[in-house]
């Protein structure tokens, strides 16, 4: 039998193990989407942020298999585990989660996973001078 203090330890214990467990799943049924903010030529490294545009130009990097994106604002790194999950166009429409880093001394966003990519294709979007 469990002296009196392994029984309050044991308790404290399975307490903790079930805020923990409750803790990750509701900060993965919320997302990082919440604690993102706007990317800015002042954000700091590291920090979490989001930002969208259209893609003006894709480079798939000559080592590696990475993916550069540049839209009008920023340049988003993608690693090759992501980019090969994903299919992107120039001038569709983008929207990434990501991680701020200095590469060269330029700002860009890095992304790590493909759900933090949202993409509208060029080709499914509204046309304007479409007629009914």
């Amino acid at each position: 039998m469990l002296e009196r203090q392994e029984r309050v330890a044991m308790v404290l214990l399975l307490g903790v193990v079930i805020a923990v467990i409750t803790a990750h799943l509701i900060l993965g049924y919320v997302g990082k989407h919440p604690f993102a903010t706007t990317f800015s030529n002042n954000s700091a490294d590291g920090e979490l942020v989001y930002a969208g545009g259209t893609i003006n130009q894709l480079v798939i990097t000559r080592t590696g298999g990475h993916m550069n994106v540049y839209t009008d604002t920023v340049t988003i790194f993608v690693p090759a585990q992501v980019a090969e999950q994903l299919t992107l166009e120039r001038g569709d429409a983008i929207t990434v989660y990501g991680v701020v880093q200095t590469y060269q001394g330029k700002k860009e966003i890095v992304v790590n996973s493909a759900q933090d990519v949202s993409v509208i294709p060029v080709n499914t979007r509204f046309n304007s001078s479409a007629t009914s």
